[in-house]
């Protein structure tokens, strides 16, 4: 399969040996009833396997809707994935199942969500911080009109939360944010670090009425210290929740889907480089 075959949104890959594995929202389920999420493989970034099941429901699993965003991480020498979930009688939080390897199949692994019970949250993505794992997700636009960014630690065994949210900024901060509109969204947050060491998140909001990917960087290099935003949007174009890795020749690249439109979404590839301490595409 060539990538504008695949029908997926938040696309997530993890480079793992000598392959690249894909992961993303099911574009056919993801707005309705859900049975589990899959997994795409490639050799070269350009051929794609069919989709492999990673993750199925069971008749017992608490969440049968919404199954978004999964993030894969190697942690200790195992596969954890980050996904977010909703029931009709659950909030929508942020679980995480474990596999031995990228092609599961990934179990329960933390009792429930690790996002507060009465909050409505989404896109969990993990980060270590001084050595403590922490996960940074958004606090639901849905709820709370002004998206929140929001950290919380992390057991060791990332099984669950072992502290309160920490407040990271909100969506309307940004001087690109739409200023006529009375909700403003959080989503997909990636973080980065730069050659220079300076701490970036890349995430998800819309200006001008585009959905799009924006840059924040933390002042002193700290998860939890002061974040501030980046004028210049990194993609403008109906694109976004996006991540970043680097492919075996050393190349950053930004893995997105666009355009945000249900049934029309398609991860797309594009190149990065570092400039000026931050993250600017590679123009053709």
């Amino acid at each position: 399969m060539k990538m504008h075959e695949i029908h997926i949104r938040d696309p997530y890959i993890l480079p793992d040996k000598d392959k690249y594995y894909m992961y993303g929202s099911r574009g056919k389920e993801c707005w309705g009833k859900c049975t589990g999420l899959d997994v795409y493989v490639s050799d070269d970034l350009v051929e794609w396997s069919e989709p492999i099941e990673v993750f199925t429901k069971t008749d017992d699993f608490w969440s049968d809707m919404h199954y978004w965003a999964p993030e894969v991480h190697v942690y200790h020498n195992s596969y954890y994935m980050f996904v977010s979930l909703k029931s009709n009688s659950c909030c929508r939080g942020v679980q995480i199942l474990k596999a031995n390897s990228p092609l599961g199949p990934y179990l329960v692994h933390s009792d429930g969500p690790v996002t507060p019970d009465n909050w409505e949250c989404l896109d969990g993505t993990l980060y270590i911080n001084k050595g403590k794992p922490y996960m940074v997700f958004c606090h639901e636009w849905q709820q709370v009109k002004d998206g929140e960014m929001c950290a919380i630690p992390l057991s060791d065994d990332l099984k669950e939360c072992i502290g309160e949210p920490v407040l990271l900024f909100k969506a309307s901060q940004p001087l690109w944010a739409d200023t006529d509109k009375e909700d403003y969204v959080t989503d997909g947050p990636f973080l980065y670090k730069t050659a220079e060491g300076r701490l970036l998140m890349i995430w998800s909001s819309f200006s001008n009425g585009e959905y799009c990917e924006a840059i924040a960087y933390s002042e002193n290099g700290d998860l939890l210290g002061e974040w501030k935003h980046e004028e210049q949007l990194l993609f403008d174009r109906d694109g976004g929740h996006g991540m970043i890795f680097r492919t075996r020749e050393n190349q950053i690249k930004l893995v997105l889907h666009r355009p945000n439109n249900p049934s029309d979404e398609r991860p797309c590839l594009l190149d990065l480089c570092e400039k000026d301490g931050f993250l600017r595409l590679i123009e053709d």
